[in-house]
């Protein structure tokens, strides 16, 4: 399963169900799990932990030193779950000591061609990063997420579950779950109706939920206070309850507004 052509540390650990392409680049301190694919050209360095049934297309770097200049060589680690995809030349840095020393994918990701993880960064499940797609330092996106082509992420933003990010726009502040923007330094221009809809929810619970959305958004008075309202409290609607969780978490960005219809 290991090509004559690839490198291998022998302080690496990888299991034998495990398929080394040619050229492949394999460094100390690896360990990959069960069922994992790297095609070729694939370069594994730095502290990295990989779990089961992952491909990792030609070109990929995963593992090499952060790109930031206050990283001092410390001892720090990246973390991957299962069943992910890496396509052409992404790239995937691990932690420093100003994040808490772990960068972190979980499960079921799709990393489209050129996309970029940097350090400290957390990347829950069915997240897809598509072609070219860039996030900073410290970015946390949230469960089935996706961000577009070209897309850039500012350090420290967290991008909530099921909120989409349209092609060529630039995040500097959170996203809300079940948002979508589309632009640069702009405001959510909706819900992320295609994401609702996938998930099952019918048009009724959908402009419900748009209808408290507007209300948490109001901008008569601050979200901090929108939020404590009686009709968002007592709301059962799981979508409110995530996103009203999201809020008063604290934000080291700010939150991006919502477009009020």
């Amino acid at each position: 399963m290991i090509h004559e052509t690839a490198v291998i540390s022998k302080n690496s650990q990888i299991d034998e169900t495990t398929n080394i392409g040619p050229f492949c680049v394999i460094g100390e301190g690896v360990t990959i799990g069960k069922n994992n694919n790297l095609i070729s050209h694939v370069s594994i360095t730095g502290n990295t932990k990989i779990e089961d049934g992952n491909v990792f297309y030609p070109f990929c770097s995963i593992g090499s030193d952060p790109q930031d200049l206050k990283y001092n060589n410390e001892k720090s680690f990246l973390k991957i779950g299962s069943k992910n995809r890496f396509r052409e030349n992404v790239t995937v840095n691990p932690g420093t000591s100003g994040g808490g020393l772990n960068t972190i994918i979980y499960d079921n990701c799709l990393f489209m061609v050129g996309s970029h993880i940097a350090h400290d960064c957390i990347i829950k499940s069915n997240v897809i990063l598509a072609n070219n797609a860039t996030l900073a330092g410290h970015v946390e996106i949230h469960n089935n997420a996706i961000i577009g082509g070209n897309s850039a992420i500012h350090q420290f933003v967290r991008i909530g579950k099921y909120a989409m990010i349209g092609g060529m726009s630039g995040v500097e502040k959170d996203i809300i779950p079940y948002g979508l923007y589309i632009g640069i330094r702009e405001n959510l221009k909706s819900l992320n109706l295609v994401g609702l809809k996938r998930k099952g929810l019918k048009s009724n619970l959908i402009n419900e939920i748009k209808n408290l959305i507007n209300q948490i958004f109001d901008k008569n008075d601050a979200i901090e206070n929108n939020i404590k309202k009686e009709v968002i409290t007592n709301s059962k609607i799981l979508e409110i309850v995530e996103i009203t969780h999201f809020l008063n978490v604290n934000s080291k960005r700010g939150i991006t507004a919502f477009q009020n219809d």
